[in-house]
C-alpha cells in the first residue's frame, strides 16, 4: 500500500479466523458490537437486520446455535466467545412490497458489526455452513424472514494478527468504468 492510500487501519486488519481462544465476550462488547449493525445504511431505513446471538456462558442457547452448524464450522466455532445468526427481514414494513435490497443491508449491518469488533479486540467468522432450513424451524423465524449466515465471535486464539500472505483482488478485477471488465482508471 503506498502513502497514498488512506485505508483505515480496521479494515485492512480485519481478517476471519477459525481458531478462538474460549473465552466468554463480556455482555456490553456484545452490546456495542450489535449496536454497530444497529447503526448501518439500509434502504428507506427499514433496518432489515436481526440477529439471534448466544454468548458462550448461555450453554443450552450455545450449543442450540451450534448444532445447527456444518461439522467442519463446528470443530473450532466450539470456542468462539458467542454465536449468531443473521436474518434479513424480506419486504418493507411501511408498504408491505419485496425489499430486494434487504440481505444487501444485513451485509452491511454485519460489516460494521465486523469493524466495531475490531476496534474492540474482538474478531468475527461469517459463515454460510449451517443449516438455515432448521434454524428457521428450530426459531420459529416467520416466512417474511431470510434466514442469511451464522456467526462467530470471539477472541482469537494466537496474537490476533491476521495470516502472512493474506490477498485480496486487485482494484481492476472488481471495480469497472464503461464496459464490464474494463477497470476504472483509479482502480488500475
Amino acid at each position: 500500500m503506498t502513502e497514498t492510500h488512506q485505508l483505515n487501519e480496521l479494515i485492512a486488519r480485519r481478517w476471519s479466523p477459525r481458531s478462538f481462544n474460549g473465552a466468554e465476550v463480556e455482555s456490553w462488547k456484545l452490546h456495542t458490537v450489535f449496536d454497530a449493525a444497529r447503526w448501518a445504511a439500509s434502504c428507506f431505513g427499514e433496518e432489515p437486520w436481526r440477529f439471534l446471538v448466544a454468548p458462550s456462558g448461555d450453554t443450552a442457547q450455545f450449543d442450540r446455535l451450534l448444532g445447527l452448524l456444518v461439522g467442519k464450522n463446528q470443530e473450532w466455532a466450539k470456542n468462539a466467545g458467542a454465536l449468531a445468526i443473521s436474518v434479513a427481514k424480506k419486504t418493507f414494513t411501511h408498504s408491505g412490497s419485496p425489499n430486494r435490497f434487504a440481505i444487501h443491508d444485513v451485509g452491511t449491518a454485519f460489516g460494521q458489526l465486523s469493524l466495531q469488533a475490531e476496534a474492540l479486540g474482538l474478531h468475527i467468522h461469517g459463515m454460510g455452513g449451517f443449516d438455515a432450513a432448521r434454524t428457521r424451524t428450530e426459531f420459529a423465524i416467520p416466512d417474511d424472514f431470510e434466514v442469511c449466515a451464522a456467526i462467530a465471535i470471539g477472541y482469537v486464539d494466537g496474537d490476533g494478527a491476521p495470516p502472512a500472505g493474506r490477498k485480496r483482488r486487485p482494484l481492476g478485477e472488481i471495480v469497472f468504468t464503461g464496459d464490464w471488465g474494463k477497470p476504472a482508471g483509479f482502480a488500475g
